[in-house]
C-alpha cells in the first residue's frame, strides 16, 4: 500500500501547482498575437477625384466602399491590402498621412497586450461592417496607428494594379530611440535595414513586422540624419510620408505604365535605391509619394546588410 502524505505537504503541493498554473495563465494572457503584415495606410484627399483617378487608374486598384469610414473610399491592391483616402479636414495639418495600418491575428488579444505593456492610448476594439475587428493608438511621435484583424473578404470589381503587395510604409521620425520602444521594444519589429545618403548619417531604418516580411521605414529627420527637421515643408512630407508596391520587374512596370499612359504628372526615376533594389516614384494629387519597388536586391546595399529575408512576391 503507498503510504499517505501529510496533509500539511499535499497542500504546499497543490498550492504549488496552482502557483505555477497561475503564473502560466498569466504570461499566456500577456503573449502578443502576430502582426503579420501590412494592412493599409490613411490618406488625405483635397481633390476626391483627383485622388480616385490616381489611384484607380494610375495604380489600378480597385474601388471599393469604406468598412471603417463611410466617408472614406478604399483602393485595393489585395483583399487584405489597400489605401484608405479620406476627405482632407478643414483643420488639417501639413501631413497628408491620416494612418498607418497593420494586420493582426487577433484585434483583442494584441489590444489586451499592448495594455499590459502601458500603451494607455490604446482604444477599444470596434467591429466594422465587413466584420473585421479593429482598434487604433498613437506611436511615440503621435502618428495614428491602426491594427487590423481581417473580416470578410470583400466583393470587388475585376482589376490589375500595377502591385499586388504592399511591402511598406515609411513616416518622418525626430526620435529614433523613442520609435523603438513602441515598435522593436513593444511590439516585436524586426531590423531589416539602414541607410543613408552620407557615410557619416542616418536617414532610413528599415523594421520587419514580427510575424512576416513587410517593413515599417523610419523616415528620419532627426537623430543625425542627413534632412534637418526646419527643412521638412508640405512637398518634403510628402515625399516621407509614403507606401510602396512591390513589382518582380522594375523595367516591365515602368514601360507598362508608359505605354498605357498611366504616369502620375509628378513622378520620378526609375532609379538605384541605396538598399540595392530599383526603384521608381509616383505621387498622388495631395503629394504622397508612392514607391514602387523590385522584391529583391540586386545589388550590395550601402551602409548596412540585410538581416531577414526580403518579401518573395
Amino acid at each position: 500500500m503507498t503510504p499517505l502524505l501529510p496533509a500539511r505537504i499535499v497542500r504546499s503541493i497543490a498550492f504549488t501547482a496552482c502557483l505555477i498554473l497561475s503564473v502560466a495563465f498569466a504570461s499566456a494572457q500577456q503573449a502578443r498575437p502576430a502582426i503579420t503584415g501590412i494592412s493599409h495606410m490613411c490618406v488625405y484627399a483635397g481633390d476626391l477625384a483627383a485622388s480616385d483617378h490616381f489611384y484607380a487608374h494610375i495604380l489600378g486598384a480597385a474601388k471599393g466602399a469604406d468598412p471603417l469610414d463611410p466617408a472614406g473610399t478604399r483602393y485595393y491592391f489585395s483583399p487584405t491590402q489597400f489605401v484608405e483616402v479620406l476627405p482632407l479636414p478643414a483643420d488639417h495639418t501639413l501631413s497628408r498621412m491620416a494612418c498607418a495600418a497593420y494586420n493582426t491575428a487577433d484585434a483583442a488579444a494584441l489590444r489586451a497586450y499592448m495594455h499590459s505593456r502601458g500603451v494607455e492610448s490604446a482604444s477599444e476594439v470596434q467591429t466594422a461592417s465587413d466584420g473585421s475587428r479593429w482598434f487604433k493608438a498613437k506611436d511615440p511621435e503621435g502618428n495614428e496607428i491602426r491594427f487590423i484583424q481581417p473580416g470578410r473578404p470583400p466583393q470587388l470589381a475585376a482589376a490589375d494594379p500595377i502591385g499586388t503587395h504592399i511591402i511598406h510604409i515609411g513616416y518622418q521620425v525626430h526620435s529614433k530611440s523613442a520609435e523603438d520602444t513602441f515598435y522593436r521594444d513593444i511590439l516585436g519589429f524586426r531590423p531589416y535595414w539602414f541607410g543613408a545618403m552620407q557615410p557619416d548619417r542616418l536617414d532610413w531604418v528599415s523594421q520587419q513586422v514580427p510575424d512576416g516580411h513587410d517593413w515599417l521605414e523610419y523616415m528620419l529627420v532627426g537623430d543625425g540624419s542627413t534632412t534637418p527637421l526646419s527643412h521638412v515643408d508640405e512637398r518634403e512630407l510628402g515625399v516621407l510620408n509614403h507606401f510602396s508596391l512591390g513589382v518582380a520587374n522594375m523595367e516591365q512596370a515602368v514601360t507598362r505604365l508608359i505605354s498605357e499612359d498611366r504616369l502620375s504628372p509628378r513622378h520620378d526615376g526609375p532609379q538605384m535605391g541605396k538598399d540595392g533594389k530599383w526603384q521608381a516614384n509616383l505621387y498622388d494629387p495631395d503629394g504622397t509619394r508612392v514607391e514602387l519597388m523590385e522584391f529583391q536586391p540586386v545589388m550590395k546595399p550601402c551602409c548596412s546588410p540585410f538581416t531577414a529575408k526580403s518579401p518573395a512576391n
